[in-house]
């Protein structure tokens, strides 16, 4: 295990370039950069994520000698949908983010993330908006835009939207990928999932950024359900050069249907042996008072990084990995 930093002098000196180049961007937009806790109260429910947690033993509502859960946030989703809805304007943030998750090429469990909202933007204007920040960072002059249900349809010859379990299951085995467990998996969104990072993004954003958009509405996360096809989310994320970049939403304002799916989510944990999460109830507060209709969307700031230095592996463009923090 080596003290030493695993990002050189040349890499940080570039990557301070780039955060200036993007709170630049921000400030010529009117886009105005806010900072939000850390540490919460509550966590995602999100089945695929995963939170660090820490006890607290001097919350107001214990005993010194009892300790609160606090959770270290996976994103600052929460809070700065909290900010819009108590009368804050389009903003974002630049912030450290942790998520349980294993380390890799592309993946630290501690993170920085870009963060950015607009008030009356839908997710195609955001589309825009994200292609003008990579074009001002990374040069990229075009891109490429597709729906995922054109996505598969040109990528595996299958459509998303009117798919079964046995056909993705004949499409995985078709391309040797087929395992035990995916023998055995019965959710459509999970084999949609491994279809779309195993077979499908090796293939897409290779010269320029490629923006997905229009998922299933079963994975629409935060996001809307469209008006003209309700099979669908209104949601995009950006992949290049191998890379998942970025991922946004139109986002959800109705506190019903945003409850039932934190719900759903708790649910599916349950099925899976995973820990229910309680329900953010600051959040639900926010948005029963009123969330502006808006898109958002999260980028991660060392995968950007990376890009601009054409770098191979993450612990390229951060100080101190995991391994050696």
């Amino acid at each position: 295990m080596s003290w030493q930093p695993t990002m050189d002098w040349q890499n940080a000196k570039q990557r301070a370039h780039i955060l200036a180049q993007i709170r630049s961007f921000f400030l010529a937009l009117d886009i105005i950069e806010v900072e939000t806790p850390l540490l919460s109260h509550a966590t995602v429910t999100d089945v695929h994520l995963d939170a660090f947690s820490t006890l607290y033993n001097y919350s107001a509502e214990s005993h010194c000698d009892e300790s609160t859960n606090l959770y270290a946030q996976t994103s600052p989703e929460f809070a700065m949908k909290r900010l819009l809805a108590s009368g804050y304007g389009c903003c974002y943030q630049i912030c450290k983010a942790f998520r349980h998750e294993q380390q890799g090429r592309y993946h630290n469990p501690e993170f920085t993330m870009l963060e950015w909202y607009r008030v009356g933007f839908d997710h195609f204007q955001l589309m825009d908006e994200v292609a003008e920040l990579l074009s001002s960072v990374l040069g990229c002059q075009q891109v490429e835009r597709i729906s995922y249900q054109e996505l598969f349809i040109r990528e595996v010859a299958i459509d998303p939207l009117m798919t079964n379990r046995d056909e993705l299951i004949r499409i995985i085995s078709a391309h040797d990928k087929l395992s035990d467990w995916l023998e055995q998996e019965d959710c459509l969104d999970t084999l949609l999932q491994f279809i779309m990072a195993e077979l499908i993004e090796p293939n897409i954003g290779d010269n320029k950024p490629c923006f997905v958009y229009n998922f299933p509405a079963s994975q629409a996360s935060l996001a809307k359900i469209s008006l003209k096809d309700p099979r669908v989310a209104e949601r995009f994320e950006c992949y290049f050069k191998g890379i998942e970049l970025a991922n946004g939403f139109h986002e959800l304002t109705d506190v019903a249907q945003q409850k039932l799916r934190f719900e759903q989510d708790n649910q599916t944990r349950t099925t899976l042996g995973k820990i229910e999460q309680d329900i953010d109830q600051h959040f639900i507060s926010a948005l029963e008072h009123g969330l502006p209709a808006c898109a958002g969307v999260a980028l991660g700031i060392d995968r950007l990084v990376m890009l601009a230095l054409t770098v191979n592996k993450i612990d390229q463009v951060i100080t101190f990995p995991i391994v050696n923090a």
